[in-house]
């Protein structure tokens, strides 16, 4: 990319999905093309989507499928690792090389935390780890893991949250015996209470993942390099020859700690993501310690790319950005499991009303909780219909029936078997909560030329986060087209795109009365 003197020289480290949307978004607030914006990335792949890597372990995606847009008018560099940071002269070391900065923006994420256990103390001495046990932080883990499995009879996977579920559930689909461990006496903790976490243990059982709950990783045994057992606190060992640690993630603060910048759990920034030691140097994600916390999420990390790309676009202070972990949406993506829940919870219901409805048979379990006229919580396994339905009511005052019951039940006494229907939906409805994006944003999309669902996800970036969305957006792109039949046809046809992009007539209502 050509560089005009004049131009304010922006350097972002970390090519990930926070750093990538935090280029994304300063290009869009510039339109005059006033930054030059270089994004390093250590990985030598284009920048893609880390929720996904655990659908590339369960063999039910491609690795193009998870590569995010390449952001427009961006120095992309692949390959590129960050040595050192030079505060005073402003540049960032890149082997031999010098790349001179004006704003640094520190998104380097979090690296996978390895429990210092006998047989996992290697790391700490700067050796690696025994051979068949793996983290699952980046697309080479996922790649060894996938195959390792090729070869491998019983794995452990260590760690009860999304993250060792779901790996668990895709070695399974491959045809690998496995088991669960976590120091939990349920699965999902953080996210479900003990009845359906305990439900959710059996779903998973079902389909032949084991769970070992109220257990600590004492160590591993290993013969000839590779390991062999998993052992655990209670004296009981675990044969394996496969291994997936799923134990959370550290900040990854070593690049700013070397360049003196204030490191505590993660790189220490303001409410305006700057760090205090020096104003040109700012962090965000999962790397970033604001005065609310660490993040862990992606959602409030684009939230802070959003935020410090305005401010910077603005020559303003960013605007806080709380980190909220607490009742943050979580949709398991886990190969023969349907889970999604989000918002408060009977144990944090606070007083609000609780609706439940168990079924152990069927290793379902739906709950509600209403707060006055709004739903502000939903547990939902196995039901991933009424999950979708759910979710694009939650945080609306006003709209649930009289009976909450009937959001358990849609069709039940005359409450409205079509609340969650897109012709029903007000345009002001949040159809994709990872980014934002409304029905209002997918209608107009539409309207602009993006009449398919891949071409949706292009221009609002709706399904590219946790991928939680992607039946409700299908359904509103279904409902559009059959408002205008034809339309894509037509598309196809006059413009020879095989997305069928095309603008749909201008006399049609994009949402409903009201919204």
């Amino acid at each position: 990319m050509t560089r005009h003197p004049s131009r304010t020289r922006v350097v972002v480290v970390g090519a990930g999905m926070v750093g990538t949307r935090f280029a994304e978004e300063l290009v869009r607030a510039d339109p005059e093309g006033r930054f030059a914006v270089t994004l390093l990335g250590e990985e030598e792949y284009e920048p893609y989507n880390r929720i996904l890597l655990t659908e590339l372990v369960a063999g039910r995606a491609e690795l193009g499928g998870l590569a995010l847009a390449r952001p427009h008018r961006v120095t992309v560099r692949n390959g590129a690792r960050v040595d050192r940071i030079d505060r005073e002269s402003r540049t960032v070391h890149v082997g031999a090389e010098e790349v001179a900065y004006d704003h640094l923006v520190l998104a380097t994420g979090a690296r996978a935390r390895v429990p210092g256990v006998p047989g996992l103390d290697g790391p700490a001495r700067g050796e690696a780890l025994p051979g068949g046990v793996f983290v699952l932080r980046n697309v080479d883990d996922a790649r060894g893991i996938t195959a390792a499995a090729l070869n491998a009879r019983r794995a452990v996977v260590v760690g009860g949250g999304p993250l060792g579920v779901e790996a668990a559930c895709g070695l399974r689909l491959r045809g690998v015996k496995v088991e669960v461990v976590s120091f939990a006496g349920h699965l999902l903790d953080r996210d479900l209470d003990p009845e359906p976490g305990r439900l959710l243990a059996e779903a998973v059982g079902d389909l032949g993942v084991g769970f070992h709950g109220n257990a600590s990783l004492a160590g591993v045994t290993h013969h000839g390099g590779h390991v062999d057992a998993v052992v655990l606190d209670d004296g009981r060992t675990l044969p394996a020859d496969l291994v997936v640690l799923a134990c959370g993630a550290v900040p990854e603060t070593a690049l700013a700690a070397t360049a003196g910048l204030d490191v505590a759990h993660g790189v220490v920034v303001g409410d305006d993501l700057a760090t205090p030691a020096d104003p040109a140097v700012h962090a965000i994600g999962d790397c970033a310690q604001t005065p609310s916390g660490v993040s862990g999420l992606v959602a409030p990390g684009w939230e802070q790319a959003r935020a410090l790309a305005a401010a910077l676009a603005g020559g303003t202070a960013a605007a806080p950005v709380p980190v909220v972990v607490d009742g943050a949406a979580m949709r398991l993506k886990a190969a023969g499991v349907s889970l999604v829940a989000q918002g408060r919870k009977a144990s944090t219901a606070d007083g609000a009303r609780v609706l439940t409805v168990s079924d152990p048979h069927a290793r379902r379990f739906v709950e509600v909780v209403v707060d006055g006229d709004t739903l502000v919580g939903m547990t939902c396994l196995g039901a991933a219909e009424l999950a979708s339905s759910l979710s694009v009511q939650l945080g609306r005052p006003g709209i649930i029936p009289l009976d909450p019951l009937q959001l358990l039940a849609p069709s039940a006494g005359s409450g409205d078997a079509t609340a969650g229907s897109p012709t029903t939906m007000p345009g002001s409805t949040t159809v994709c909560r990872c980014n934002g994006v409304t029905k209002r944003d997918l209608v107009s999309a539409w309207e602009d030329g993006a009449c398919s669902v891949p071409a949706l996800a292009t221009s609002t970036r709706a399904t590219t986060g946790c991928g939680g969305c992607v039946s409700l957006v299908r359904g509103i792109a279904d409902w559009l087209q059959a408002s205008d039949p034809g339309v894509s046809t037509t598309a196809a046809r006059s413009t020879g795109g095989e997305d069928g992009s095309q603008p749909v007539p201008a006399d049609r209502e994009p949402v409903v009365k009201g919204a």
